[in-house]
């Protein structure tokens, strides 16, 4: 196995989603990758303090759209303004880390990019660096590596990760990719002990994807051979800004990753958590002694269960159980405990009546 050269690793990290599941509190200008919901700083801040150690700042990159780019140089200003990949259309994942890959490639030929979602949770974040460490190991003769999360549960949310023969060190060969389950497969999964979640989390040498690239999504590799004298120099943001619209709407996992000649994992006991909804700041937040969840000033009497985020007024349960009650501001949510991955619905309610401020 290849030895990785100092300084070989690149961190990109993915901001470019603009979700929904926490609205009113996320907005297309300001989705949930900019808010502080596990802590007091924005995910996103917390994603690249987490790295501290791992990478410098000068290595690490973050993909964006252009309306989310003043917002993340104002909260992470000693990024430099070069490394923010500011992408002129969502593209979904694939063309993202492309480009990311063409960049690590210029600058060293050796280098190992690690793709990071900005939005997750990470209580345990020195065993987090420990395994992106060892993954970045388990790369260095070409294989695609991916963290897969060890599951607490039959969740029907997230695809899952089928694991093959072990290849030492606790990693194992990835059999399959598996879509999202429903409730009697989940449970399946989780009785096999055969099955981790697909958190989203990837380590592979930048040459190595790109290989993956040029044998799996020609029209993509077009682009990059077009894209790839201008990387680093002058022009290379008019060159992406022409070209990126042309690339194929398609995610790492579905374009890459599910096809992909030598695919290996490291389970990931990390204490992690997508925050895919408001009933998940339990898993970061300690509720009281009623079972509330609280943010802002929240009074509870006889109320139990309840998640509660007051930014603007004070908030007052009294007598209710299981529910979620969100005052943005400008509007108020409320929604049982259990439908809170349904504010979908609203959203897309008030897209339908033209209520774009809201949204």
């Amino acid at each position: 196995m290849r030895q990785l050269k100092r300084g070989g690793l690149y961190p990109l990290i993915l901001a470019g989603g603009s979700g929904t599941r926490f609205w009113p509190l996320s907005r297309k200008a300001r989705p949930k990758q900019l808010l502080a919901l596990g802590g007091k700083k924005a995910l996103i801040v917390e994603t690249v303090e987490r790295l501290r150690g791992l990478a410098p700042v000068g290595a690490i990159s973050i993909a964006c759209g252009a309306i989310h780019a003043r917002q993340i140089r104002r909260l992470l200003p000693a990024l430099p303004g070069a490394n923010l990949l500011v992408e002129p259309v969502a593209r979904n994942t694939a063309p993202a880390i492309a480009w990311a890959a063409l960049r690590v490639l210029q600058r060293d030929p050796d280098g190992v990019l690690m793709v990071l979602p900005s939005d997750h949770h990470v209580r345990d974040p020195a065993r987090f660096r420990t395994l992106l460490r060892q993954a970045a190991e388990l790369c260095a003769d070409g294989t695609l590596c991916t963290l897969g999360i060890e599951p607490t549960g039959p969740e029907t949310g997230y695809g899952y990760l089928e694991l093959g023969a072990e290849l030492g060190g606790g990693a194992r060969v990835v059999k399959a990719f598996v879509e999202k389950p429903d409730l009697e497969k989940a449970r399946r999964y989780l009785a096999s002990g055969n099955y981790l979640w697909n958190g989203g989390i990837f380590v592979f040498r930048a040459d190595a994807v790109l290989a993956e690239i040029r044998r799996q999504l020609p029209e993509l590799a077009l682009l990059l051979d077009q894209m790839a004298p201008a990387i680093g120099t002058p022009r290379e943001r008019k060159v992406v800004e022409r070209l990126f619209p042309r690339a194929p709407n398609v995610s790492i996992d579905y374009g890459i990753m599910e096809h992909a000649r030598h695919v290996a994992t490291l389970p990931a006991d990390v204490g992690w958590s997508d925050l895919g909804s408001f009933g998940a700041l339990s898993q970061v937040k300690r509720a009281d002694a009623q079972g509330n969840i609280t943010e802002g000033l929240c009074l509870a009497i006889d109320a139990h269960r309840n998640i509660a985020v007051a930014r603007d007024r004070p908030i007052v349960l009294l007598g209710v159980d299981d529910l979620v009650v969100v005052d943005a501001g400008d509007i108020l949510l409320v929604v049982p405990r259990g439908r809170d991955q349904d504010v979908r619905l609203a959203v897309a309610e008030l897209a339908k009546r033209g209520l774009e401020k809201l949204l």
